[in-house]
């Protein structure tokens, strides 16, 4: 029985030697063939792709400086961006560009929330053609929605159109309401303030749960 074991234990420690034999020779290779590979290929093995060959939605550096959106193109879209821009142009064409960003935002936070429409023009329109209903005033304040500033109208199209596209919203923190500093709406006092920006001031709608 010793006799046996101790034969056992020499074919298992030979096993051994050549497993550990055979691994170290195919490490050896594998250092030769990545030896061949030349800097620049190892390189570009190593780096991801671009964000926008990965279809992912890129934010230019300093978002909220105009000279930033002076360097765009045009901007241009469907009927989202358009009910987007048209928002922005009446409810904060006269803010700075961090203001309208804020804007933009709360619009968008609606459309994600389960509150709300689920679409830009939906949110937007909420209300519109009911007394005391619309949810952003100029919808329904019976003066038509004409586009005088075109550089204004230029602005806004280009702040809509990257917040489309995936801008980020760290302006107000989740805020869904803004109010003008010279209005006091009753809501006002039970909504927590996220934000204070140039002349509105930002409200994140309460979460309402099964005790309340």
């Amino acid at each position: 029985m010793t006799a046996a074991l101790i034969l056992s234990g020499s074919a298992y420690a030979s096993a051994q030697n050549l497993l550990a034999s055979r691994l170290s020779s195919l490490l050896g290779q594998e250092r030769e063939a990545i030896a061949e590979i030349s800097s620049s290929s190892m390189t570009a093995l190593a780096t991801p792709p671009a964000p926008e060959a990965r279809n992912i939605a890129t934010v230019p550096a300093g978002l909220y400086e105009t000279a930033t959106l002076d360097a765009m193109p045009s901007a241009s879209g469907g009927a989202q961006w358009e009910c987007l821009a048209e928002a922005l142009y009446f409810e904060a064409r006269g803010e700075s560009l961090k203001g309208q960003f804020a804007v933009g935002e709360v619009i968008l936070n609606r459309v994600d929330s389960s509150a709300y429409p689920n679409s830009v023009c939906g949110v937007v329109n909420q209300g519109t053609g009911r007394l005391h209903a619309c949810q952003f005033s100029y919808t329904c304040d019976g003066r038509a929605e004409a586009i005088n500033e075109r550089a204004a109208w230029e602005e806004v199209g280009k702040v809509a159109r990257l917040l489309l596209d995936g801008a980020p919203r760290d302006l107000t923190a989740g805020a869904t309401h803004y109010h003008t500093r010279n209005v006091n709406p009753s809501w006002a006092r039970r909504f927590p303030q996220t934000a204070a920006i140039d002349s509105h001031l930002f409200y994140r709608q309460p979460t309402r749960t099964a005790s309340n």
